[in-house]
């Protein structure tokens, strides 16, 4: 390495230490938010250019100096906790666009089964949609190149692209046609919110997320079917597998569920970060009675939903006890374009309970079958290396929750607690579920 690189590197690190000390941090209102903490010497920062000197002069490939510069930065953020990083500039915009609930592709959901790739949805309206694709359909070529005898995601990769640039597909369909289709990569909106009526007077609604529109589109599903004379007796809300995404939408569907008290409070190193968040007045459907449906991928935002709910007793909460991530992160940009994405608070439930790393415990406890069990091998944020420890002492036995084994799909047992509670009358037809399988495939929307 090029000394005069190394002395510039050291000079520069040596400034930076002695500006450190002489002017440690400070927040808006001028406190000290490095007071108590341990302040970075000499020696500290010579020791990072002695093993930025080595690595870039010993490692076993070349390595430009931006390169491991990024890669110090990465590790940096990465080693704090899980949910740290640092965002290149195209992650960062993509994070954005999944904020607002769109992402660039043809919407389909594709799966690799029996090493073909196959659309299990098409999303409505979308690219895929205009060009007639279906469930089923079998993708063989992309732009002309066969999936055949190559890497499967490298063609399901190449399915992504920038938007208003074109793409050819060659499809197999179900009945044994082969077709050449014409598409251009557009803006795809991704639903999070879907319902069913069952028996027309019990309402299920799909949450699959928290973006900027989950909370009104909510709203707008329950206001329609108001309006189409539905006088829902029941409401089910599914939280499965939702992982989280913008807290203040989890709020504001809380809030339309309750009508006074905290919903979440946040308590973080910063002032900024000490938040406290209370309903509203109004419902939209008051003196309805409410299940919430949760599981180990019910994770941050939803957990925030379902903890309000329960610590409210506004809903029962059925199901696996829940991912545990109470943790807030906030996204910061970067002059350079890029973005941080940084741990700042943890959240509470009204109750004051700390659900980081110990989740939501379901009023009604339902086991997994062994099946899905076995299957189901998805860590939660305890089983996360660098997790952070939940602040407060909890106790880990369960209290006041029945113990199910159960056969059915969890939505079976919601409506059996509906039905137990007198509420539901006759045969109630069950919205499709599916349990997976043993080799149950891996699912991506492009």
């Amino acid at each position: 390495m090029n000394i005069w690189k190394i002395t510039s590197i050291a000079w520069l690190a040596l400034t930076l230490s002695a500006n450190l000390t002489a002017q440690p941090m400070a927040d808006e209102n001028g406190d000290d938010l490095d007071a108590g903490a341990a302040q970075l010497t000499l020696d500290d920062l010579r020791t990072f250019t002695d093993v930025f000197a080595q690595l870039r002069r010993n490692y076993i490939e070349e390595i430009d100096d931006k390169t491991l510069l990024q890669a110090a930065i990465n590790g940096m953020l990465s080693d704090l906790d899980p949910h740290s990083a640092y965002l290149p500039a195209k992650e960062y915009e993509q994070l954005d666009e999944s904020a607002e609930g769109r992402y660039i592709g043809i919407g389909v959901n594709v799966v690799i089964e029996n090493q073909r790739i196959v659309i299990k949805n098409v999303l409505v309206p979308s690219p895929a949609d205009s060009a007639g694709l279906n469930p089923g359909d079998i993708i063989t070529a992309v732009d002309d190149v066969p999936v055949k005898g190559r890497k499967l995601q490298d063609a399901i990769d190449e399915l992504a692209g920038k938007s208003g640039t074109p793409l050819s597909l060659s499809i197999l369909t179900p009945d044994g046609e082969n077709k050449d289709v014409a598409l251009v990569r557009e803006y795809v909106s991704l639903p999070t919110v879907s319902l069913q009526l069952l028996d027309q007077q019990f309402g299920y609604f799909k949450i699959a997320m928290f973006n900027r529109n989950s909370a009104p589109h909510l709203e707008q599903a329950l206001k329609s079917l108001q309006d189409d004379g539905i006088q829902l007796r029941g409401l089910i809300i599914d939280l499965r597998d939702n992982p989280g995404g913008i807290m203040q939408q989890a709020v504001t569907m809380a809030d339309g569920f309750l009508d006074e008290g905290v919903i979440v409070s946040t308590r973080g190193r910063n002032a900024v970060m000490q938040m406290e968040f209370k309903a509203t007045r109004g419902q939209w459907l008051p003196d309805v009675p409410m299940i919430v449906l949760v599981d180990r991928g019910t994770a941050s935002a939803s957990e925030v939903v379902a903890g309000a709910l329960q610590d409210h007793g506004r809903a029962v909460i059925v199901g696996e006890r829940t991912f545990g991530k109470g943790s807030v992160q906030s996204v910061l940009p970067l002059r350079n374009g890029d973005g941080i994405k940084i741990t700042t608070a943890r959240y509470y439930t009204p109750a004051g309970r700390s659900i980081q790393a110990e989740g939501i415990i379901p009023d009604i406890i339902v086991e997994p079958t062994e099946t899905i069990e076995e299957h189901d091998d998805r860590p939660r944020e305890a089983d996360l290396e660098r997790h952070l420890a939940n602040s407060l002492a909890v106790d880990d036995t369960v209290s006041e929750a029945e113990m199910y084994s159960q056969d059915m799909v969890i939505v079976g047992e919601a409506l059996d607690v509906l039905q137990a509670a007198g509420l539901l009358q006759g045969t109630i037809r069950l919205p499709e579920t599916e349990t997976p399988a043993q080799d149950s495939p891996m699912e991506e929307t492009i």
